[in-house]
């Protein structure tokens, strides 16, 4: 029995403008997710930039702003390790390490299908460009900057944790969710592993 003339020829195209059926649409799906990675990325860069701005602007030399009942405080302080003043002195050796990272993350970005890996990545990719900013532009000079930190919790100096800033935190925010997309088996291009089902 013969299939009628012209089935596969003129495949219809979808409401709302899509692309046609038998077009692929991992193209445009990854350039969304690639724009929101670094979009994300972008927000936390400027928005961890503006804090660093406002704090030595505001809070040089002066007592620690005590927040929240005692919860937080807002200092000023200079780190040249890595965050949360992990391994202080080893600025060129993290600066190096961030610019990897970066590297790693943007090219990442072209074939990143999965909103929450873009979002994960992109917190990163943020935090790691804000604590760069300061590594490179800040005194004593380039690739040994010391990172502005000035979020202190419970005790003004940072004897019950480390004094950190936005960029520590979306690090931290961004592994975290890093976590849960892998513990899911959700792939980089939006499938689940073994399932090869969409997120």
């Amino acid at each position: 029995m013969g299939e009628p003339a012209n089935r596969d020829t003129e495949p219809p195209i979808a409401v709302g403008g899509r692309a046609r059926a038998d077009e692929p649409l991992t193209r445009p799906t990854g350039l969304r997710r690639g724009w929101l990675l670094v979009l994300v990325g972008l927000a936390v860069l400027i928005l961890d930039i503006l804090s660093k701005l406002i704090v030595v602007a505001t809070l040089s030399d002066r007592e620690p702003l005590r927040l929240l009942g005692g919860l937080l405080y807002l200092t000023e302080a200079r780190n040249t390790g890595a965050a949360f003043s992990f391994a202080k002195g080893a600025t060129i050796v993290f600066t190096v390490i961030a610019m990897v990272v970066i590297a790693i993350i943007l090219r990442t970005a072209l074939r990143i299908r999965s909103t929450g890996w873009a979002i994960a990545l992109g917190l990163i990719l943020g935090g790691a460009g804000g604590n760069l900013t300061d590594r490179l532009l800040r005194s004593p000079g380039p690739f040994r900057g010391a990172v502005i930190d000035f979020l202190s919790v419970l005790d003004p100096f940072g004897r019950v944790w480390p004094i950190f800033n936005l960029a520590d935190s979306a690090i931290v925010c961004g592994g975290a969710v890093a976590v849960v997309m892998a513990m899911r088996g959700v792939d980089l291009d939006g499938t689940r592993s073994g399932r090869g089902a969409n997120p």
